[in-house]
């Protein structure tokens, strides 16, 4: 497990013990999405990029929960996760600057995931292919609140 991961679950662990609100966790995560991108491929990344960072920080969901008539209910992320939009040079970017910062999870849709019939398939290509040529219909960040806040500052809501 990387440093990132573990700092973030410390941090992770510290918030829901405290039964914070989203606006006041430490921990922060919001996906980019490529703004220009039809809502079928948005939809496609930001469900998977949520199945990445709940597979590698699965301290961000909450438990089940259940209803007023005993029906139960999975689990949804404590610190809620805006969708912002972004042009494609930006999400890039954003990538490339978030990855070098200390403390942040990244995880990225790029073009060749959605393209791909397999994850084989997937592997085989982003392994041929120079971080530098790969471009992202999305990208998740996770991290301290003041660091996420500083790389995202300013973008809108996904509309």
């Amino acid at each position: 497990m990387s440093t990132a991961h573990q700092d973030i679950l410390a941090l992770l662990a510290e918030d829901v013990q405290g039964g914070v609100t989203t606006r006041s966790a430490r921990v922060k995560w919001v996906i980019v999405a490529d703004q220009s991108l039809g809502p079928g491929l948005v939809a496609n990344a930001t469900a998977c990029l949520g199945a990445a960072v709940g597979a590698a920080l699965p301290g961000l969901l909450g438990g089940e929960v259940v209803d007023g008539s005993g029906q139960s209910h999975a689990g949804l992320p404590w610190c809620g996760c805006p969708i912002l939009g972004a042009d494609a040079e930006k999400v890039r970017a954003l990538h490339d600057k978030a990855v070098t910062r200390e403390g942040i999870f990244v995880a990225g849709m790029s073009k060749h995931a959605q393209a791909s019939r397999s994850y084989e398939e997937y592997a085989e290509t982003l392994g041929s292919t120079p971080a530098e040529e790969l471009s992202y219909y999305a990208i998740s960040l996770v991290g301290p609140r003041n660091k996420i806040d500083k790389l995202v500052g300013g973008l809108p809501l996904l509309r």
